[in-house]
């Protein structure tokens, strides 16, 4: 292993120190963020049966499910750092992959990681009244975004200084996380003041998307293909879980428009002081969240930069912590400043749609790959192939449609930012040159 040199030629590598464990913590931790403290009672105002809540929660976990098999084929044939990025640049070229990560970088990981950190400061302001939105210290600067950037900031530096502080934090914090959900589920199914549950079916419009997400893990051949289906197993239940206990609190014609259902259902099961153990668990999750969205967007920018699509030094590694530091800095000043303007709810909305498809795509790789690059070795091969893609991939475009039908808006503007990425891609190809992959400088990992 080479240390890190000056300028893009660098062949120096990121070093795989994930292993199961540490890999079913990220995916989990990332997945389990403040959503399933918040969204049911949404769900709710569109769903207003108990049945068909559970049931949109289950199948939202069979089409995970099926996408965890399809990526479990990609992450092992090609377990090279970008994930994703990767993927879509071997099926259909290098303008697909920068796509991908130009909207990753610009709106997708930037605003996540500027949402969740409001996200987790809102929740702060619980114990810590000062923390506000109303609370203003330089024009329109409030405390909650002086917080919510002094998180990004240390988790950055947390990642920055290497791969085993990164991955102690995402799995001390998972695994409270994890307890802590375990915990409401427990006390809410024994000892909790309940009601029944109707599970009179009222049958209503519903879209679910499945999202996942894969690091560098140690004998991905292996591990990788274990930690997505484990890792989607473990999340599954527990949002299957956590919502039977919400039905247990409250039915779901009261759930409408509830956004705090947790601290609602915590509070009508134990009591009004159960409140503060909710929110601490929000803190708790989504902190974890936001750990492992700052770990694993950097390694994106980072494949994008070895094939010179990106800022040169974006490729360097450092060559004491043996991190993509630079992307990481980069990272976080961009998340930083886009939780200062607030405009990233905003942007986000505007490529919930580019997001999705892209997902398409990614699991329509399997396909391609195995009809453009039969000899690839896989060391595992997606089980009910075909049809398990298929599914994934039927779904999803069944939610693009309908997703561009009532959001047609939201739905264009999102494709007019992927769109402002082919003339920047261009010039980063014009001045740098998109290169193929080589052994030489794969996508570093080793």
């Amino acid at each position: 292993m080479t240390r890190s040199a000056e300028g893009s030629d660098s062949k120096a590598v990121l070093e795989r120190r994930l292993g199961l464990f540490d890999s079913v913590m990220m995916m989990v931790g990332i997945v389990i963020g403040s959503g399933i403290f918040l969204t049911t009672g949404i769900m709710a105002q569109s769903i207003p049966s108990a049945g068909l809540l559970l049931l949109a929660w289950a199948v939202g976990g069979v089409l995970t499910l099926t996408g965890a098999l399809t990526f479990a084929e990609l992450g092992a044939a090609m377990p090279h750092a970008g994930g994703q990025y990767v993927y879509l640049r071997e099926a259909y070229g290098h303008l697909a992959g920068f796509l991908f990560g130009w909207i990753l970088f610009l709106v997708a990981m930037g605003g996540s990681i500027a949402a969740m950190a409001a996200g987790f400061a809102e929740y702060v302001g619980h114990f810590f009244p000062a923390v506000s939105s109303a609370n203003s210290v330089f024009l329109t600067v409030t405390t909650t975004q002086l917080v919510a950037v002094g998180v990004i900031v240390m988790l950055s530096a947390v990642n920055y200084v290497g791969v085993a502080f990164g991955k102690a934090v995402q799995n001390l914090f998972t695994v409270v996380k994890i307890g802590a959900i375990v915990g409401f589920i427990v006390l809410g199914l024994t000892i909790g003041t309940t009601g029944t549950i109707d599970l009179t079916v009222n049958p209503t419009g519903q879209s679910l998307s499945a999202l996942l997400i894969s690091g560098e893990v140690k004998d991905p051949q292996r591990n990788l293909p274990r930690a997505l289906v484990l890792g989607t197993v473990i999340i599954t239940v527990l949002y299957l879980l956590m919502n039977y206990v919400y039905l247990l609190a409250m039915p779901a014609r009261e759930m409408a428009g509830v956004v705090r259902i947790a601290e609602r259902a915590a509070t009508a099961l134990h009591g009004p002081t159960a409140a503060g153990f909710i929110s601490a668990a929000v803190i708790v999750s989504t902190f974890g969240a936001l750990n492992g969205a700052i770990f694993a967007g950097p390694r994106v920018y980072f494949a994008m930069a070895r094939d010179r699509a990106f800022f040169r030094k974006v490729a360097e590694v450092h060559p004491r912590f043996r991190t993509p530091a630079f992307a990481i800095l980069l990272q976080a000043i961009w998340a930083g400043l886009l939780t200062l303007s607030g405009t990233y709810e905003q942007l986000f909305t505007y490529v919930v749609f580019v997001t999705l498809l892209f997902w398409v795509a990614a699991i329509g790789a399997v396909f391609v790959l195995r009809r453009k690059a039969p000899d690839l070795p896989r060391p595992y091969r997606t089980w009910g192939y075909p049809v398990v893609p298929m599914v994934f991939i039927v779904a999803s475009v069944t939610i693009l449609v309908n997703t561009l039908f009532a959001r047609p808006v939201e739905s264009l503007a999102g494709l007019g930012i992927t769109a402002l990425g082919v003339p920047v891609y261009y010039y980063w190809h014009r001045r740098g040159g998109a290169s193929r992959r080589t052994e030489e400088s794969p996508d570093a990992t080793e």
